[in-house]
C-alpha cells in the first residue's frame, strides 16, 4: 500500500472561471444525511440513517463496537494518522476471496437460467465486481449479448421467477429507463443484480477503470473511502438523489489528472491529504454551475457553453457535467439531480476531516479507540455481521471445493480481467 509522506498542504490555486470567488456554505447539518422517503432503511444495510454519530457520542453508536471495525491500533498525529487509517479502511474493506466466491455462485445462477433460455447468449460481469472496487453490499452489473429486435425484459423476467432465484418482490423491469434493466435480489444471498442487454459501455467503462487504477495506485484507496462515504448516506445512487459510482470514479480521476502539486501515478502519496483535498475541491472550489469535467486526453475543465456544442440529443450539461470518455457526446453526470446535496456533504466531510487534523484536535478528550475517519465514516454493526456470515458460509465451501480439486490453499477467486 502507499506509504505516505507529510506533504505541505496549500489552498488550490485554480483558475479563475473554475472556482467560487466568495462561496456560500448551507450550514452542515450534523449528519449531514439526506433520506429517500421512498426508500426502506433495511435497504441498505451501509445506511446510518437516523443514528447519530457527532464526535460528543461515539458510544451511543451500535450495540456492538464503535463503528470503525477497520481501527485496531494507534494512528500517528494529523495527516500521516489519516493516511495510515485510509490504508486500513481499505485493507479491511477490500472484498475477501468468500465474498468473491458468493457472488461468482450468484452469477453463475442467473447465467444457467439466462443459458436455459438462450444457448448462445453471451453473459459478461461489469461494474465493481469486475474492476474489484466494490463494498460488501455492492449491486453486481450483468449484461446479456444476444439476437432480439429488443430487449427480452418479460421473458427472462419469468424465467427468473419460475427458477426462484430472487426474493419474489425484488424483480423489477425498468423497460422506461434510459438503459432497461431487470432489478432483482438473488434469494439465497440478498445480493442486488441489475441485468441489461446488449450495451456494450459497461463493459468497455469496466476496461477503462481498471487502466486508470493501474496508472493511479492511489485510485482504490479513495474510490473505498468516498464510495462508502456516499453508500451510507444514500447518496451512492442517482435514483436516490445521489451519483452515480461512474460519475464518483471520473471524479477522482480528473481531480488526480488536474491536482497542481502531486504526480498521481506515485504510490508514495499521502492519502490523508488526497482525501481532504478532494473534499476540499468538491466541496468547496469546483464551479458546478459553469464547468465542466474532462478526463480524456490528460483531463481539463471546459466551459459548459463549449461542452453544449458536442453534446448529443440536444441535451444541456447538467448540473454535474462529466463528459463520457468513452462517449464524447454523452454526459455522464446528467440524470445525477442531487448533485448539489453530494456537494453539501462533501463540504461537510472537509470542515470535519480538516478540524480533526488540526493540532487543537489533540486537546479535545479523545479515547485511543476515537478514529478521524470515523468522523465522517461508519460501518454499520448490519454490514459486519452479514460479512461474518458470508465468512462463514462460504469458506467452508470454498475450502472445501479447494480440496476435492486437489488444492492446499484458497486461491483468489478470479475477476475476469
Amino acid at each position: 500500500p502507499p506509504s505516505g509522506h507529510h506533504q505541505h498542504h496549500p489552498q488550490y490555486n485554480f483558475q479563475q472561471n473554475c472556482v467560487k470567488r466568495h462561496p456560500t456554505h448551507p450550514p452542515a447539518s450534523p449528519n449531514n444525511h439526506t433520506h429517500h422517503p421512498g426508500r426502506r432503511k433495511s435497504d441498505n444495510k451501509a445506511s446510518t440513517y437516523g443514528m447519530n454519530y457527532l464526535l460528543s457520542n461515539y458510544g451511543n453508536y451500535v450495540s456492538s463496537g464503535t463503528g470503525t471495525p477497520w481501527k485496531t491500533r494507534k494512528y500517528s498525529p494529523g495527516v500521516d494518522g489519516l493516511h495510515e487509517e485510509v490504508v486500513d479502511f481499505y485493507n479491511f474493506m477490500s472484498p475477501r476471496p468468500e465474498e468473491a466466491a458468493m457472488r461468482k455462485e450468484v452469477v453463475d445462477r442467473i447465467e444457467t437460467v439466462i443459458k436455459e433460455l438462450w444457448p448462445t447468449a453471451d453473459v459478461q460481469i461489469f461494474g465493481s465486481f469486475s474492476t474489484g472496487l466494490y463494498l460488501p453490499t455492492s449491486d453486481i452489473d450483468l449484461v446479456v449479448f444476444g439476437k432480439w429486435e429488443c430487449p427480452p425484459l418479460q421473458q427472462l423476467e419469468q424465467a427468473l421467477r419460475k427458477h426462484n432465484v430472487a426474493e419474489p418482490f425484488s424483480i423489477k423491469v425498468l423497460d422506461k429507463a434510459t438503459v432497461p434493466i431487470i432489478k432483482l435480489t438473488d434469494q439465497e444471498t440478498e445480493v442486488k443484480v441489475d441485468i441489461s442487454f446488449n450495451v456494450e459501455t459497461g463493459v468497455k467503462a469496466a476496461f477503462f477503470i481498471k487502466d486508470y487504477t493501474r496508472r493511479y495506485p492511489v485510485l482504490p484507496y479513495m474510490i473505498f473511502v468516498l464510495k462508502q462515504f456516499l453508500l451510507q448516506r444514500d447518496l451512492n445512487e442517482v435514483f436516490t438523489g445521489g451519483i452515480s459510482s461512474y460519475s464518483l470514479i471520473l471524479m477522482v480521476i480528473s481531480f488526480l489528472q488536474l491536482h497542481p502539486r502531486i504526480d498521481a501515478s506515485n504510490p508514495n502519496i499521502n492519502l490523508g491529504i488526497l482525501l481532504i483535498e478532494f473534499f476540499e475541491l468538491y466541496g468547496r472550489h469546483f464551479n458546478y454551475l459553469k464547468t465542466g469535467i474532462r478526463v480524456k486526453n490528460g483531463g481539463a475543465y471546459m466551459a459548459k457553453e463549449d461542452m453544449m456544442k458536442v453534446m448529443t440529443n440536444g441535451y444541456r450539461p447538467s448540473m454535474l457535467c462529466i463528459e463520457d470518455p468513452l462517449m464524447p457526446g454523452n454526459d455522464v453526470g446528467r440524470s445525477s439531480y442531487g448533485a448539489m446535496q453530494v456537494q453539501q456533504v462533501f463540504d461537510y466531510a472537509y470542515i470535519v476531516l480538516s478540524h480533526a487534523m488540526s493540532p487543537l484536535a489533540r486537546s479535545y478528550p479523545n479515547k485511543d479507540i476515537d478514529s478521524a475517519l470515523g468522523r465522517i465514516i461508519k460501518v454499520t454493526q448490519e454490514v459486519i455481521d452479514y460479512r461474518e456470515w458470508i465468512m462463514t458460509k462460504w469458506g467452508g465451501r470454498h475450502l472445501a471445493r479447494m480440496e476435492s480439486q486437489g488444492k492446499s490453499s484458497v486461491c483468489n477467486l478470479c475477476l475476469p480481467c
